[in-house]
């Protein structure tokens, strides 16, 4: 890896705003809705940002925006020191090698209709990547990465648990060795005994890889444990920011105190943690 690409952020976004047309209002004169108001934000290789807010805060909108599936209706995009906030299908694939993007529920993020196997390789077809037998070397060591037996290959994503689903859908997201993972709250649709495994995994996977992450939630106790900066969103706004341990321990807004308040403190963690 060159000092550049260290040093270079490998995503920017200035002063975005998402505005959608709402069903409401005249033919000609739609009421309108901003999604996200302003905001502004750096990913850094190698750095997890947490996005968090209340559903509808826009952290989701901004997360599209980041990864290319939203264009912006005013701001820049910065991918790589290029602007691609006009992006072509040339750029948009681009992008998708490098971004990748963990959803909320697997069961519908996944085909049902697919084995495992060929779910983790479509992606490589799709970017025509390799040999048909690469692409099965690649199959078996993306399933051991996230901790599955290769039996789960020939399995269809209703044949396993809600945990191993999502461990699949992590594979299927690290199979073009993206340099970043966007995780659209990634544990909000599992067991709670299932939330913590799949943490650690996430957190593994980014130390071994050298993964950036935008881990997105509205469990601020979830962003803290897993993320170097935390961001606030209220009302497609940026409220608050900075580390974990300070957002954590010394928040200055009312609506992150808010949040803190209302999350259970199922992790108890201690400042030292977070130092």
């Amino acid at each position: 890896m060159s000092n550049e690409t260290q040093t270079s952020p490998i995503i920017e976004l200035q002063d975005i705003k998402v505005i959608f047309k709402t069903r409401t209002g005249g033919l000609f004169h739609p009421n309108k809705v901003t999604a996200v108001n302003g905001v502004s934000l750096t990913l850094m290789p190698g750095q997890t940002i947490g996005l968090v807010g209340e559903s509808g805060c826009g952290k989701s909108t901004t997360a599209n925006v980041l990864c290319g599936l939203q264009l912006a209706t005013e701001g820049k995009v910065i991918f790589k020191e290029h602007d691609v906030t006009k992006r072509t299908a040339k750029e948009r694939m681009e992008i998708g090698r490098v971004v990748s993007v963990v959803f909320q529920d697997p069961a519908t993020a996944l085909n049902a209709r697919m084995k495992v196997v060929d779910q983790l390789i479509d992606p490589l077809v799709v970017h025509s990547l390799g040999s048909k037998q690469e692409h099965m070397e690649r199959a078996m060591e993306l399933i051991r990465m996230v901790g599955l037996p290769t039996s789960a290959l020939d399995a269809l994503p209703g044949q396993l648990s809600g945990g191993q689903r999502q461990r699949v859908a992590i594979a299927r997201a690290l199979s073009l060795k993206p340099d970043v993972i966007i995780a659209d709250e990634p544990t909000s649709a599992l067991d709670v005994s299932v939330r913590a495994q799949i943490l650690n995994l996430l957190t593994d996977l980014k130390k071994e890889l050298g993964l950036a992450m935008i881990f997105i939630s509205h469990d601020i106790q979830t962003v803290r444990y897993v993320s170097d900066e935390i961001v606030v969103m209220n009302g497609g706004e940026i409220v608050e920011r900075g580390s974990a341990k300070d957002v954590f321990f010394n928040p200055q807004h009312p609506y992150t105190k808010k949040l803190l308040a209302a999350a259970p403190s199922l992790l108890h963690p201690t400042e030292e943690e977070c130092a």
